[in-house]
């Protein structure tokens, strides 16, 4: 599925399952703004789900049941901070990519660590993409419409 949207003009249908839903699991409130702001201004209107700890994004994802099928059917597209207040970025990684609905799910590490031996085990554990936080607000801003840009034209398969 492609995000939706439209640089000049978007239309979203919230709650539509074929819809992709971007799934912001990011504990730092003004970066979760910066990021939806910014994610918005790059043309994206499709709905962004924001999970502030790791707990919620387990609920979310993997449903009252833990095995995924609440959101089976749906093109879900994941980004990831590690640096979660109650669990690991990476525990949560593991645990969708070893799901068998939530695998083909697209997850981006969005974070601000660049430590390479972390970056490597996050591409081992099977994120899509690492992407480091700059510390410079107006640099964070355009890393991110430039990411929406590219979102924009990216495929996102349905959950199995």
């Amino acid at each position: 599925m492609n995000i939706q949207g439209d640089v000049s003009q978007a239309v979203a249908s919230p709650g539509d399952k074929d819809e992709m839903v971007v799934v912001m699991i990011e504990d730092d409130a003004g970066h979760a703004r910066l990021i939806e702001k910014n994610l918005v201004r790059s043309g994206i209107r499709n709905e962004i789900v924001p999970l502030a700890d790791g707990a919620s994004a387990i609920e979310f994802l993997f449903g009252p049941d833990g095995s995924g099928l609440v959101n089976k059917g749906r093109p879900l597209l994941i980004l990831l901070d590690l640096n979660l207040p109650d669990m690991s970025g990476t525990d949560i990684l593991e645990r969708i990519k070893e799901n068998e609905h939530l695998r083909v799910s697209p997850v981006v590490v969005l974070t601000t660590t660049d430590d390479t031996s972390e970056i490597q085990r996050c591409y081992d554990l099977g994120c899509n993409a690492y992407i480091t936080k700059p510390v410079d607000y107006q640099k964070f801003a355009n890393a991110i419409q430039q990411f929406g840009l590219f979102l924009y034209v990216m495929q996102i398969p349905k959950t199995i």
